[in-house]
């Protein structure tokens, strides 16, 4: 037998014996799973976006759990079985890639991504092109996936010089909200329009906001806490250290990265 049809029949074989004989896993719900599946996504990501590949693998195994066990509870309801979920999204695939199972040809991952959309509003019947993208998204996220979706029917702006040209007249409006007596309301509205306009603009310099913003955080985590460590080191207390202090740590901890990669 096929060493990953194996694997898959040894979880399945596991997950019907905890199920029935686990405490926990016996009572455990649909809803009750659903807030620490979003959590092992979570750990996921972070695992990619700090390259451990052990981890990765680690997460995507949680994971698969997740899937596995939500199956299990679907067949308990009557509703659908690993076999449906599977066939389903194989069905899926096959039908969205008639450049690798029919005869069309495309030039390239852009013009895939165009009939990807363009097959789901006209064979699978959606209703909307925005549809698919989770309301529970992060903004940031949500965002982006809103202007691929839109993008791959067309709406989109042709090159990275008008999509910043956008920035430029969003940056401006926001600037002249705030010089116009900051209505608070009106200042968010014009802000949230400028981040908007920054993420188009990172989708056209082939850049995924969300990635890039997580990389800053775990920079400025890491920075922020040398400053800590310092102050802690000197019997100082980061609380009491002046501004100035502070920024000459900063770079400090900057140099030491900028060392550490060269």
């Amino acid at each position: 037998m096929d060493e990953r049809l194996q694997a898959f029949g040894r979880l399945l074989d596991i997950m019907d014996k905890i199920r029935a004989a686990c405490p926990w896993d016996s009572v455990q719900t649909m809803e009750t799973l659903r807030h620490l599946t979003i959590e092992e996504t979570y750990e996921l990501s972070d695992a990619i976006i700090d390259g451990h590949l052990d981890e990765v693998k680690k997460e995507l195994g949680d994971l698969m759990l997740h899937a596995v066990f939500y199956s299990k509870i679907g067949a308990e309801r009557g509703a659908f079985n690993i076999t449906d979920v599977l066939n389903g999204i194989c069905d899926k695939l096959i039908v969205r890639h008639p450049h690798i199972f029919g005869g069309l040809h495309v030039a390239d991952a852009e013009e895939v991504s165009q009939n990807w959309e363009r097959i789901k509003l006209e064979k699978e019947h959606n209703r909307s092109v925005l549809g698919g993208v989770p309301k529970t998204l992060p903004a940031l996220l949500k965002a982006y996936r809103m202007q691929q979706k839109a993008a791959g029917v067309g709406f989109e702006w042709s090159n990275p010089d008008d999509a910043w040209k956008k920035v430029d007249e969003e940056k401006a409006e926001l600037f002249e909200e705030l010089e116009n007596g900051k209505d608070i309301a009106r200042v968010e509205a014009e802000y949230g329009d400028l981040l908007f306009a920054l993420v188009s603009y990172a989708r056209h310099i082939g850049v995924n906001p969300d990635d890039a913003l997580e990389r800053t955080n775990k920079k400025f985590k890491r920075r922020f806490e040398y400053i800590e460590q310092c102050a802690k080191a000197s019997q100082k207390g980061i609380q009491n250290l002046r501004v100035d202090e502070m920024i000459a740590l900063w770079n400090e901890a900057k140099a030491k990265e900028r060392g550490e990669e060269q």
